[in-house]
């Protein structure tokens, strides 16, 4: 069933959006967003203990094509 649902793009998935590293990661899927909601918690506590500042959290139903999009162009010029 999740299988179907990821592929209809009518699963949940948790987007994390961090402004620093400018990253967006995406983790799931899951079939109930009540289910996400639960989880997203543990991700969270990883992303803030690598250093991910300014972050946001989205449960909503998608189909991502990656599960991280680095923006490098960004983040090579916050670095300078």
């Amino acid at each position: 069933m999740l299988k179907m649902l990821n592929f209809l793009g009518l699963a949940y998935w948790i987007e994390i959006i961090t402004k620093t590293p400018q990253c967006t990661y995406y983790f799931g899927p899951f079939v109930r967003k009540e289910s996400a909601q639960a989880s997203y918690g543990g991700y969270l506590e990883d992303l803030q203990s690598e250093g991910a500042q300014e972050i946001q959290v989205i449960v909503k139903r998608c189909r991502p094509s990656n599960l991280t999009i680095f923006n490098e162009k960004e983040n090579t010029q916050q670095l300078k």
